[in-house]
């Protein structure tokens, strides 16, 4: 019987600055950075482990098109591990680590196959000797918008056909609209999987024939949460089986927390710290975003700074700790002070204030400049609608604390 057992991971982004986190304690900070190296390491692991035919690694190897030393370095050492143990692997750059950049060019390894700018095909025939022909291409520049998935083809005989693709699915706006494709498009080519690369979210867009992002392999920021890795993929004639794996060394979590019964603030902060510990999981760090709902007058953020502090004594407990789990920010559901309707009807200055805060559209062209500046944009993911909803109700409601304190 035909069958073939592979690693499909995608978006390590090795070396990743981790923009904005250098506040965090040293500790923490370099376990964060090293986290990308730890997800490739474990992914080698695995396919050791499982004693796979190959590794498809489906773009954004690196963080940046400028890749550092470090990271090649890195994923060489890593390649020789694999190679030594007879893994071949098949890769592909994306947007982020096109081959248009400039950089000290380090080579990897005869076990490791990249895809040229072409939609190219690669054939590979297993120990057990299945053939396998493999798809794909490599960004030759940052931004890749034609629709690229026209250019593969199923070409000659083989046992299974395989897709690698690092592209944008129709409907997605979280991520810039790189080769663009729709489900249908993909199913019409009558591969038997496709590699999917780009968005940071685990995604199966199709089970028969499977079609899977696999997201990222280390959470870098507050809006990749959850546990993050890659799948082992078994095809065989007539059935195909997808297992996700985690290579994540720190999470990014959020957590909500009704604190109703909870007087005065030793309490709500042993409440809390209760919480954390029950989070706290063996040699892994969290990075948690903590939510109060149901907090009592008493405890009103509006009245005094308590969250301040909450966040202060939460932190004071974790610096040392290597399973630690980091409160990176503690929130409350909004107090409401004042009515939004009366003051609107007082003058209309403040009707005039709450009209222009239910337009979005103004918000998104004042912040044109910022996410298409040319060095700018390589550290910005687009704003969703919900994050830009949230910057207006923050907005909203600080303007109109502040000149109700006049």
């Amino acid at each position: 019987m035909k069958r073939v057992t592979f690693i499909h991971a995608a978006d390590l982004h090795l070396d990743s600055p981790m923009v904005g986190l250098k506040s965090l304690p040293a500790s923490i900070f370099s376990r964060l950075k090293e986290s990308t190296f730890v997800a490739l390491e474990r992914i080698v692991n695995k396919a050791i482990e499982e004693k796979v035919d190959f590794v498809i690694l489906a773009g954004d190897l690196f963080d940046s098109e400028d890749r550092s030393i470090k990271a090649q370095t890195r994923l060489r050492n890593e390649m020789k591990r694999l190679q030594m143990h007879g893994i071949p692997v098949f890769a592909i750059h994306g947007n982020h680590d096109h081959l248009d950049g400039s950089w000290a060019h380090l080579d990897m390894p005869e076990n490791v196959h990249i895809f040229s700018t072409d939609v190219e095909r690669k054939i590979y025939t297993t120990a057990n000797g299945s053939h396998i022909h493999l798809y794909g291409f490599s960004y030759p520049s940052r931004h890749v918008f034609e629709r690229k998935i026209v250019d593969y083809r199923k070409e000659g005989e083989a046992d299974f056909h395989i897709g690698i693709l690092h592209g944008n699915i129709e409907g997605n706006h979280e991520h810039g609209n790189y080769a663009p494709f729709s489900i249908k498009e993909l199913l019409d080519k009558d591969f038997d999987y496709w590699a999917l690369g780009h968005i940071h979210k685990r995604m199966i867009l199709s089970q028969d024939p499977p079609v899977i992002y696999p997201g990222n392999t280390q959470g870098r920021n507050r809006k990749e949460t959850g546990l993050k890795g890659g799948y082992l993929i078994v095809l065989e004639e007539g059935k195909k089986s997808f297992e996700f794996f985690p290579t994540s060394d720190c999470l990014w979590t959020e957590k909500e927390i009704n604190v109703s019964e909870v007087n005065g603030f030793e309490q709500l902060y042993l409440t809390c710290k209760s919480l954390i510990d029950a989070e706290r999981e063996s040699k892994v760090g969290i990075l948690l975003k903590l939510h109060l709902t149901k907090l009592r007058k008493e405890n009103n953020p509006s009245e005094r700074d308590i969250l301040n502090d909450l966040l202060e004594a939460l932190q004071e407990d974790e610096k040392e700790e290597a399973s630690f789990v980091w409160t990176y920010a503690v929130t409350a559901e909004e107090q409401c002070i004042w009515d939004k309707e009366t003051l609107a009807n007082q003058t209309d200055f403040y009707g005039e204030l709450f009209r222009l805060s239910g337009e979005l559209g103004e918000l998104g062209h004042s912040l044109d400049i910022l996410f298409h500046h040319p060095q700018a944009r390589k550290f910005l993911n687009p704003l969703t609608e919900e994050e830009k909803k949230e910057m207006i109700r923050y907005a909203e409601s600080f303007l109109v604390d502040q000149l109700l304190k006049e």
